[in-house]
């Protein structure tokens, strides 16, 4: 922010563009480290866009400057929750993102096959047929999940 409080700076703008638009691209990616990364990057940038959304000023204490000349509280509280929120999210997808190496071997997201059905269809402007039911839990395979694919991390020793 500018001493003077006449508003953001152009690198503060242009700052908060790079990362709001690097985070969104990485989210845009398959692998759960970039969307990972995308997230951190998105939220940081979010966060920055908040701060320069308020005054810019002394420190916002009672006393200490004029009112008028005080810095708004209101987009520093806003940022500090935000923080907390994107680090909780952050924990999650890394959660996540280690389950899926652990189970499968690397973090990539699987295309899901149902998707893949629908798009074809559509793609011929077929219309799908009626799922009736009544077969049970083990007679409909698109019911019944495969199960994973046991992956173990190599110990390091050289001996697998």
């Amino acid at each position: 922010m500018t001493s003077g409080g006449a508003g953001p700076t152009l690198v503060l703008v242009l700052t908060v563009g790079v990362l709001v638009g690097c985070g969104v691209t990485l989210l845009l990616e398959r692998s759960l480290t970039r969307i990972l990364l995308g997230v951190v990057l998105t939220g940081n940038g979010v966060n920055l866009l908040i701060l320069l959304g308020g005054r810019s000023g002394g420190a916002p204490i009672v006393g200490t400057a004029p009112a008028d000349g005080m810095s708004d509280p209101l987009p520093q509280a806003m940022v500090l929750t935000a923080i907390v929120i994107t680090f909780g999210l952050t924990a999650f997808l890394l959660a996540v993102a280690y389950r899926s190496w652990y189970l499968t071997g690397d973090d990539e997201v699987p295309d899901d096959l149902e998707d893949r059905q629908i798009a074809r269809r559509a793609e011929r402007n077929e219309v799908g047929t009626a799922d009736l039911g009544g077969e049970g839990p083990d007679g409909d395979p698109e019911q019944v999940d495969p199960e994973p694919a046991r992956h173990r991390p190599p110990r390091g020793d050289g001996v697998e």
